[in-house]
């Protein structure tokens, strides 16, 4: 038992700890400072609860020095470190807050001279197109006999390229999904399709096996050269002055660069037709459409209406024999357009653009499983045509859920392979190639058959990928009645504060305890965020597993949201959440019996529960 001296110094540290904590997640962000630590190699240590091992966490991230593994064992000694640790800190805040205060200075004094360059810069364009630029000559000439000689030369295949899938069929563990495709193209009336799902799981590749199999069918307004066209949402780069737009289309006009030579002569606009003319007919497909700019979604929403995309130009003058009959045609008419807009994200549907969502058709792809990725190494070791090993496939699994991440691995061992002059893959060039690439495992088993008193196995959504949370409870008589306290780690969020708070007055309903009697702490073993309310009656299962000391299975993990009247409420990211179970090796999870699931497609036990007293029953051991 701490003494109070040694209580309050360590609740000084703890506190000026969490502090720093929240400062780095200020600089570098979340998922930027797990990154940093998972280079360093202190992921386990950032879960420890030792004070030491955090101060040594803190010493590793902010002086970014892998070997400072010691710390001073003295109190003032810490609070010393913690002070030089803060002050650096501080400085690179103040830096940051600097560097964004000049860029906007010097956006906004580029803003402003900004016409003037473009003056100059349009006068240059002008002299040079009024130059003789059609003859070749003996430089040129040979520039271009450079560029065949190059065309004619090149290596074989990737072996990314060799791996990809090249039917449906060996697209692994999107079989819904991909029926679900195939239906919504092949129709006589294609649909506009948003594929969700997490990355590495084969969207692309099926929309583009999926459009050639359409065009097969004899009720399919796809011709036989309908084309795939395919861009990358978070590589398009666009002006919003329309000066370019490669996806839409845009105008040159004469005194700006692209108009060709002749015509910026004669003063004539050129429309150059985007990505949307060039789908006309067959697919585009965007991947990453939720990264597309909002004012450019709403563009292509108003072309996916018109089947049409228009142009404009100041410097247009339909009266003008010289103008060009095709670009009287595209300033008349415009360009055409018809297309079936097939994009991919990893957001959820609720984080893209209403408008968008309201003009498509939402396909899901699912989580792949440690039998999936297995499934997919198989895959790729025959194409490879390579002896794999046993238990290769099994140890990639435990590395990674992306089937493209898994490829890699498989590619990255293959190649070592080769190198030591062997003509089989085993588990040791696997973990050579995990460890040059600096990978950790990421299917931990948190789930066992052990009971255990205040620890409840919640689930938790990112994205696509589900995942374990362990929430913990302790509980104490107060040292004077109705004075104790509830403390949780604030890192989790602000709404597994309020669940807490309603999981009080739930507890005090079903145990007739008030919590005000005990002191009381939650913890969330990581600090992870916690997005939304649902780790609510996982926080009062460990509450009243603390303060009534009866163990909780530690086989079954629980998700929902819990009422002041203590009914489990639904949530989102049932299904991603399932997933994470099962690759935690958990064999039973109860979700709020509103949450609709298909329980027969589900891989482990699923059980709808209604309220805390049925949740209770079946988690409680005795």
């Amino acid at each position: 038992m701490l003494d109070k001296r040694t209580q309050d110094e360590k609740g000084q540290l703890e506190h000026k700890v969490t502090a720093l904590f929240d400062l780095l997640s200020e600089i570098y962000g979340t998922e930027k400072l797990l990154l940093k630590a998972g280079k360093l190699d202190i992921l386990d240590i950032l879960e420890s609860e030792d004070i030491k091992d955090q101060l040594v966490a803190l010493q590793k991230i902010i002086l970014d020095h892998p070997m400072l593994d010691k710390v001073p064992d003295e109190f003032e000694d810490k609070l010393k470190l913690l002070k030089e640790l803060e002050d650096i800190l501080v400085d690179d805040l103040a830096k940051k807050s600097i560097k964004e205060e000049l860029e906007e200075k010097i956006n906004k004094k580029l803003e402003l001279r900004h016409q003037e360059y473009i003056k100059e810069i349009k006068e240059e364009i002008i002299n040079e197109e009024s130059k003789d630029d059609g003859a070749d000559t003996p430089a040129t000439l040979k520039k271009y006999i450079e560029l065949e000689y190059l065309e004619n030369k090149g290596l074989n295949v990737s072996a990314n390229n060799l791996l990809r899938p090249k039917a449906l069929k060996e697209i692994v563990g999107q079989e819904r999904g991909i029926k679900a495709l195939l239906a919504k193209l092949s129709s006589p009336y294609p649909q506009h399709i948003i594929i969700h799902g997490p990355p590495g799981v084969g969207k692309t590749t099926a929309a583009r096996l999926a459009l050639e199999i359409a065009k097969e069918r004899e009720s399919t307004p796809f011709g036989d050269d309908a084309k795939f066209i395919e861009v990358d949402a978070t590589t398009l780069r666009w002006d919003p002055r329309e000066v370019t737009n490669p996806l839409l289309g845009s105008v040159h006009d004469p005194i700006y660069q692209g108009a060709k030579g002749k015509l910026a002569q004669e003063g004539i606009p050129e429309p150059k037709l985007g990505l949307v003319t060039k789908a006309h007919g067959g697919v585009l497909f965007i991947d990453e459409i939720g990264e597309l700019d909002p004012i450019l979604q709403n563009k292509l929403l108003k072309v996916l209406e018109d089947k049409r995309v228009h142009f404009d130009s100041s410097y247009y003058d339909p009266d003008d024999e010289n103008v060009p009959q095709y670009i009287k045609k595209l300033f008349k008419d415009g360009a055409p357009a018809d297309f079936i807009l097939v994009g991919a994200t990893t957001r959820s549907p609720q984080d893209l653009n209403p408008a968008l969502r309201s003009r498509t058709t939402s396909i899901f792809f699912e989580p792949l499983t440690k039998d999936d990725i297995i499934k997919i190494i198989k895959q790729a070791a025959d194409k490879l045509d390579m002896k794999v090993a046993k238990g290769v496939a099994q140890l990639i699994s435990e590395y990674t859920i992306q089937g493209r991440s898994a490829v890699n691995i498989l590619i990255d061992a293959y190649n070592l392979a080769l190198y030591y002059q062997k003509n089989k893959i085993t588990t040791k060039e696997v973990l050579e190639a995990v460890k040059l690439s600096r990978l950790v495992p990421i299917n931990r088993k948190e789930a066992s058959n052990k009971s255990q008193v205040g620890r409840v196995l919640g689930l938790g959504v990112s994205g696509f990928l589900g995942s374990v949370l362990e929430v913990e409870a302790i509980a104490f008589p107060a040292s004077k009645e109705g004075k104790g306290s509830l403390r949780f780690n604030q890192t989790a969020g602000s709404m597994t504060k309020d669940s807490i708070f309603t999981a009080a007055s739930v507890i005090r309903k079903v145990t007739g305890k008030e919590i005000s009697d005990y002191d009381i702490h939650v913890n969330i073993i990581g600090g992870g965020q916690v997005d939304g309310p649902s780790a609510g009656s996982a926080i009062s299962v460990a509450i009243i597993s603390a303060l009534e000391e009866i163990a909780v299975r530690q086989d079954i993990a629980i998700t929902g949201e819990i009422s002041l009247h203590g009914k489990v409420k639904p949530v989102g990211g049932v299904i991603e959440k399932i997933y994470g179970a099962y690759q935690a090796g958990v064999e039973e999870v109860l979700i709020p019996v509103d949450n609709k699931v298909d329980l027969e497609d589900m891989k482990i036990k699923v059980s709808p529960v209604v309220d805390i007293q049925e949740v209770l029953d079946k988690m409680l051991d005795g």
